[in-house]
């Protein structure tokens, strides 16, 4: 029987030619997405789910989608699927994080430019009958320097486009190497110097919990004055009530904005002043993006439920049916072990190693070098996938080795992972049991058993009496709940370490009070 797909949003007749042509039934409904209780009613009856932004696909949806094998957003955002829910239920979720790049940096060079000539506002005042020839007084390009936040597809496009404008590009992105850098012909710098130096201020990053009001009062407090703002990544990327008072005092000169933290953005207190230039997430809406990742998203999915191919998948790498079952248990070793890696790395990340020791050097290391890497640059990147993971590495310069040896120490097999940056190397090694779970077996190069949780305090300690009474004491008052308690030291007295898998993430003011502690160098949340 012929797979069937739903396309709930608008697609292209081009890409519902493809489904077709492929030998797979499409139903091209594409105002059913809007309507909750339709798709609700709907879904059960089909095998694959086309999607763009409109569709909300809920726990509820998936809950009701027995049949259901993949869902595919024509587009990189996937904001509006519930990932999880659909990796729990085996759902594989992809989308086109590639096909929209261009149209995004152009929007953002147009942004720019709207904003340095205010044209906007003179447009309106033009058409209103006036003539305010000295009212719109504009400023050059040429000769500026912009401050890109976020340097990776999209960024280094908007890079390579303002230096063609003859401005200055400065770049603050944790994994831009130097040597992509000089490539790209952008200077590196450290965040607080973009808000320093820079004339103009874009961001192209996705939002992810370190981004997260990147631009908020105190950076814009320390932005030259007459800064411009440019945003088409993320609504929540910049604090707005506090640029609306840098706006209202003068200290930054204007906005652009093509996304809001709530959206739709149907009133808002920016759209009040003249100095901010807005539009409705067009950042992707260009006739070329659509078609593109319209047709990559029909391809895609046609491939899976045909032949079992996977591509761009947020949460599976490509593997073929045969070696699934085998290999996912060590996908999840290698995602858990980059994960754990990539939420303890503070500096940009030059290099990472990954070792496979045994058995596991036998199997599919591409794919498990994807889930690693996807691992460490998930907690920075946030929309980086198993197959996307190593395209994203090789832009930003890092230098990706794979070591495959014989069994080595007490485990037949092990994946050890290595990150690396311009001042330290951290390691950290796990394997799977015989119960099929992850386990942790050595950081840092000391010793200990750990399964991962959903929520961990890791810290960094000296071995001497008392820390953990002290740290059982401090989590115990603020009613945060152990549930596995693991420790390995490197000698008597010598460095330690402690994994604490907890109940819920803990509060600031605990992570605080641990760190407070004299015992301890340093504590950190992870989550898995």
């Amino acid at each position: 029987m012929a797979p069937r797909v739903l396309v709930s949003d608008k697609l292209s007749e081009t890409a519902v030619q493809i489904f077709r042509d492929r030998g797979v039934e499409v139903d091209y409904l594409p105002d059913l997405g809007k309507d909750k209780d339709a798709l609700l009613a709907a879904i059960p009856n089909y095998d694959g789910l086309a999607i763009r932004s409109a569709t909300k696909v809920t726990p509820k949806i998936i809950a009701a989608a027995t049949k259901l094998k993949v869902i595919g957003r024509a587009g990189i955002g996937v904001d509006n699927v519930d990932i999880p829910a659909a990796t729990q239920r085996g759902i594989v979720v992809m989308n086109t994080p590639f096909g929209n790049a261009i149209t995004t940096a152009e929007h953002a060079i147009s942004m720019m430019m709207a904003l340095a000539r205010q044209i906007p506002e003179a447009n309106a005042s033009t058409h209103a009958g006036k003539w305010e020839k000295n009212r719109f007084m504009g400023v050059e390009l040429f000769n500026k320097t912009l401050g890109v936040i976020g340097c990776g597809n999209i960024g280094s496009i908007v890079a390579d486009r303002a230096l063609g404008l003859k401005m200055k590009v400065i770049a603050f992105d944790p994994f831009l190497s130097p040597e992509r850098a000089i490539e790209i012909g952008v200077e590196k710098v450290e965040l607080d110097e973009i808000f320093r130096r820079s004339d103009f201020i874009t961001l192209h990053t996705p939002l992810t919990e370190k981004t997260r009001n990147i631009i908020d009062a105190a950076a814009l407090a320390k932005c030259k004055k007459g800064v411009r703002i440019i945003n088409c990544a993320r609504g929540g990327l910049v604090v707005e009530d506090a640029l609306y008072d840098a706006l209202k005092s003068g200290h930054v000169a204007g906005a652009a904005l093509d996304v809001f933290e709530v959206e739709p953005a149907t009133s808002h207190k920016l759209f009040e002043l003249d100095n901010v230039v807005a539009t409705p997430h067009l950042g992707a809406s260009t006739g070329e993006a659509q078609e593109n990742v319209a047709l990559q998203v029909a391809e895609q999915m046609a491939d899976y439920l045909i032949s079992g191919a996977v591509s761009n998948a947020l949460n599976m790498p490509s593997i073929s049916a045969d070696e699934a079952p085998r290999l996912r248990p060590f996908i999840a070793v290698a995602e858990k072990l980059g994960s754990f890696a990539g939420q303890l790395t503070e500096e940009p990340v030059t290099g990472i190693v990954i070792e496979y020791a045994g058995d596991v050097g036998e199997m599919n290391t591409r794919a498990l070098t994807s889930a690693a890497l996807s691992g460490v640059l998930q907690p920075m990147l946030g929309t980086v996938n198993m197959v996307s993971a190593p395209v994203v590495a090789r832009e930003r310069g890092i230098k990706v080795d794979e070591v495959k040896q014989t069994q080595r120490g007490a485990y037949e097999t092990y994946i050890r992972l290595t990150v690396r940056t311009a001042h330290l190397e951290r390691s950290v090694a796990g394997t799977v049991f015989s119960d099929g779970k992850a386990r942790v077996i050595q950081i840092k190069g000391i010793d200990m058993e750990a399964e991962f949780g959903p929520h961990m305090l890791y810290v960094t300690n000296e071995d001497k009496p008392g820390f953990i009474g002290a740290l059982g004491t401090i989590l115990g008052n603020a009613g945060v709940n152990i549930a596995t308690f693991n420790l390995g030291r490197r000698a008597q007295g010598g460095e330690a370490i402690c994994l604490v898998s907890i109940d819920e993430a803990p509060p600031a003011e605990v992570l605080q009070a641990v760190a407070r502690l004299p015992q301890v160098k340093q504590a950190k949340p992870l989550a898995f």
